[in-house]
């Protein structure tokens, strides 16, 4: 019998794919669980048409995110902070500091755990942070600690 999957099924396929299976595995597992509905020309129909709508709303999140990409990457965020001497900080500047600032300075809000720090910045200066903000799109922005 050939089935489309409604949910990840282990050792069978992923969700949204059309798989063939035994008709006894079909009718006394996935389709009494609601893990698969029969192949019928009008689910074939209405997958496609969810594949459709879901590859549609990738490519405007997509769009989106580049476009807030090339925004944050023309900004500055400045955070000041108390330091000793040589430049060095009490404490760190961490990702939650600098989504903190980006908020309250470009009214922009991203999620601290998008924003790449191999470690939290512990002198002044100006740091170039990556901000992941979709797949395959990175924005740097340009962190300026001051005293």
């Amino acid at each position: 019998m050939i089935v489309i999957l409604n949910r990840d099924v282990k050792g069978t396929g992923k969700s949204g794919e059309v798989v063939k299976v035994s008709d006894g595995y079909a009718r006394n597992m996935l389709i009494p669980k609601g893990w698969a509905v029969e192949a019928t020309d009008g689910n074939i129909r209405n997958l496609e048409k969810i594949k459709a709508k879901k590859a549609e709303e990738e490519a405007a999140e997509k769009a989106a995110a580049e476009e807030l990409a090339a925004r944050i990457s023309d900004m500055e965020v400045i955070i000041k902070t108390k330091s000793g001497e040589g430049g060095r900080l009490f404490g760190s500047i961490t990702s939650k500091d600098i989504a903190d600032a980006l908020l309250k300075q470009h009214s922009i809000k991203v999620d601290k755990k998008k924003i790449q720090l191999s470690s939290p910045i512990k002198s002044l200066g100006r740091f170039d942070v990556d901000i992941k903000l979709y797949f395959e799109t990175v924005a740097t922005l340009t962190v300026k600690v001051t005293d």
